[in-house]
């Protein structure tokens, strides 16, 4: 697909297809946010869904956006995240997979997303996706040449209760293959929090969905660790400096174990 037909999808009035924040980090640590943000590109309209739907679980991951812009200070670390919505492309799948661009999600239909056909879905993959992950791979080569074995920290959050169910968990440590030495290391400092319902590869558990982390943390053996923060934890600016605040504390004691 020629680079002026990929790049129709995106119109001087959206957002970049890639941020990063807190440019130039010295640390070691890469915040990652797949679904830091909840933009739709211009060119799409609104996807055929409600604005409340757009500010739903199911088009971001709630309060992401404002807990690593609070890490990424309180751990003088970059944070690369993708300001568009997963509902226009997810982030966090591999681009080629049906569920990239779902036409249901949460039992909500999307119809923008209906009977795409491929060029469509390749606008979406080589205009937002592919972008996204070339500057996690270029933030990761830039710290191993300077000799830095980077730590790659991925951020996501989960609603309170998932058709009716209540999920009882603060927060979860998401882990498969590759480097878990970091995964299992938090685990153990949050033993130590007693108030904390602390959930193993819950709600969720990285498998072969997941796709950033696999991409960029297995082929290096980099140590990697993805955190899941239930949302209502970080629903106001006071909880979310409170949870930064804790989370930079059990990064730092479960590094130096």
């Amino acid at each position: 697909m020629p680079a002026s037909s990929r790049h129709l999808l995106l119109q001087p009035s959206d957002p970049p297809p890639v941020v990063a924040t807190h440019e130039g980090a010295r640390s070691d640590v890469l915040l990652l946010g797949d679904h830091a943000g909840n933009a739709i590109p211009a060119s799409l309209g609104d996807l055929g869904i409600s604005s409340d739907d757009r500010r739903r679980h199911i088009a971001w991951d709630l309060g992401i956006n404002e807990l690593g812009h609070a890490l990424a200070v309180a751990l003088d670390a970059t944070f690369v995240w993708q300001p568009f919505s997963r509902l226009v492309i997810d982030c966090n799948r591999d681009p080629h997979a049906e569920a990239a661009i779902p036409d249901v999600s949460d039992h909500t239909c999307i119809p923008g997303n209906a009977c795409l056909d491929e060029t469509a879905r390749d606008q979406r993959r080589e205009a937002i996706h592919a972008p996204y992950q070339r500057r996690i791979a270029q933030e990761i080569a830039a710290r191993l040449a300077r000799g830095v074995l980077p730590v790659v920290v991925s951020l996501h959050s989960f609603t309170p209760s998932l058709r009716g169910s209540p999920r009882p968990w603060h927060v979860g440590i998401l882990h498969d293959r590759g480097n878990t030495s970091l995964s299992f290391a938090m685990l153990r400092r949050l033993e130590r929090e007693s108030a904390l319902v602390v959930g193993d590869n819950e709600p969720y558990r990285m498998d072969g969905v997941d796709h950033t982390v696999p991409r960029h943390a297995y082929p290096g053996d980099l140590p990697y660790l993805e955190i899941e923060f239930r949302q209502d934890l970080l629903a106001d600016t006071d909880g979310v400096h409170v949870w930064a605040e804790r989370f930079a504390g059990w990064l730092r004691d479960a590094r130096e174990a």
